[in-house]
């Protein structure tokens, strides 16, 4: 059996950290596994589905490194959900109800003012043939929910064990609406039985949902796939993102500077008995992925983490990981500077101010023009090599009794205009020599 699960977001907006965590679970059980990654856009909501955002899920997968199996539509099966809504309503599992919103509505306030819980009655199966065309003569048109069993549907979840939803306590899940078009948990089991998933990873929010769904899969004569629900993503402090998800698109992160592999860094490891650092490759997190690490307390998304971790990642990141990047920033000569620099950046685009200070123009910094002119004239000449800053800054030790930062910082400021920065010796070699004698000198170079 080969392990094949899904990734299945609305084509509606742009996907966020929430539901690439989702997607990251899936994709390294799989990897982990040699079993297959698929994306299933559930584009069924014709009007808010789009393929503009079906393109931009696409594009921020890959640009993760979450590259689906094989993509499928679920508005390429329409005939299928027909198919199969025709055979639940044959078997008796689908039943007309004709209802408006706000007698259902009613209904339910009348329950709670009687101490009942808020489950749909039935009603509508009492109806007779003369009673349904009655009501489609007033204009009504039926929607279709799946009659329920009753019985308590158990399964065990490989993220929170041993589950138990009794189906008596739920109403009857509409599967169709009243213009025909379908809710998603119909679509969603057909097309897991179609596309052979052996296993379906998603939020705990989906609980009871499953309870409903594990009765359609039998209805249908299938089996459920293994299921695991995990904890849901939540603030730095425990608040919800729902409000904040907009800000914490892929795209925004993408858009904002972060590295994929800090992204899912963070995202594979919150949550998790795994302590949080970063990852150089997915082969590493697929690796180490296992559902018993999983909390079941929600995972916590902080903002500021992912920046740390996108620091330490590019703080360690070879010269060949961004060789590519650099040459677009207009950087020659890369490898020298991203080595020099590296250990100082959050973000690869910083490597191209580091380059602008090399080349100038610089205005230097002088604070004491004095000191200044002594370093101009004890520097070396010809062109500054890797050792030149240690034998240049130990002449003027001896020769001005300075140490320290009393030594140090006045030649920062002249060479880069800056307080800090990476080590001075590469520097000083990529500044050259004509910049760094026109910089001590107070001249913009």
């Amino acid at each position: 059996m080969t392990i094949t699960v899904r990734f299945a977001p609305s084509p509606t907006g742009r996907i966020h950290v929430g539901n690439i965590r989702t997607a990251l679970m899936n994709f390294l059980f799989a990897s982990a596994k040699g079993g297959d990654f698929v994306l299933r856009l559930d584009d069924t909501d014709l009007e808010r589905s789009t393929e503009e955002f079906a393109q931009g899920i696409i594009e921020d997968l890959n640009w993760l490194g979450l590259t689906p199996a094989r993509i499928e539509k679920q508005s390429d099966h329409f005939a299928d959900y027909d198919a199969a809504a025709q055979k639940l309503k044959d078997a008796g599992f689908l039943y007309a109800c004709y209802e408006t919103a706000d007698e259902l509505d009613r209904k339910r306030k009348l329950q709670r003012t009687r101490g009942l819980p808020p489950v749909y009655d039935r009603s509508a199966l009492d109806l007779t043939d003369e009673d349904k065309a009655a009501l489609e003569a007033e204009g009504r048109k039926a929607h279709w929910r799946f009659k329920l069993s009753g019985n308590v549907i158990k399964w065990t979840d490989l993220i929170r064990g041993e589950q138990s939803i009794d189906t008596a306590s739920l109403s009857d899940p509409v599967l169709i609406r009243e213009d025909g078009s379908y809710l998603y948990t119909l679509p969603s089991v057909v097309d897991d039985i179609a596309f052979g998933m052996t296993h379906v990873m998603r939020g705990e929010d989906h609980v009871t949902n499953s309870g409903a769904q594990v009765e359609i899969f039998q209805a249908l004569g299938s089996k459920s796939p293994e299921l695991a629900h995990h904890p849901m993503l939540v603030g730095a402090e425990g608040e919800k993102l729902s409000k904040r998800l907009g800000s914490l698109s892929i795209q925004g992160l993408r858009e904002a500077g972060l590295e994929p592999m800090a992204v899912l860094s963070l995202l594979a490891k919150i949550g998790t008995s795994d302590p949080v650092e970063p990852r150089q490759s997915m082969e590493e997190l697929a690796s180490e992925f296992a559902f018993g690490k999983i909390a079941r307390a929600p995972a916590r998304f902080d903002t500021k983490e992912l920046e740390g971790l996108n620091a330490k990642l590019l703080h360690g990141m070879p010269y060949d990981a961004v060789a590519d990047r650099l040459a677009k920033l207009g950087i020659e000569d890369g490898e020298t500077l991203w080595n020099a620099v590296r250990g100082n950046l959050s973000h690869v685009e910083e490597a191209g101010d580091w380059w602008k200070i090399v080349h100038g123009p610089v205005t230097p910094k002088i604070e004491d023009a004095e000191f200044l002119a002594a370093a101009e004239a004890a520097l070396p000449a010809g062109e500054p090599t890797s050792d030149t800053w240690g034998a240049w800054t130990a002449s003027l030790k001896e020769s001005t009794g300075r140490k320290g930062k009393q030594l140090f910082m006045p030649l920062r400021q002249a060479l880069t205009g800056l307080d800090h920065g990476p080590e001075m010796g590469t520097l000083l070699s990529l500044i050259g020599e004509a910049r760094a004698r026109a910089r001590l000198k107070g001249e913009v170079a």
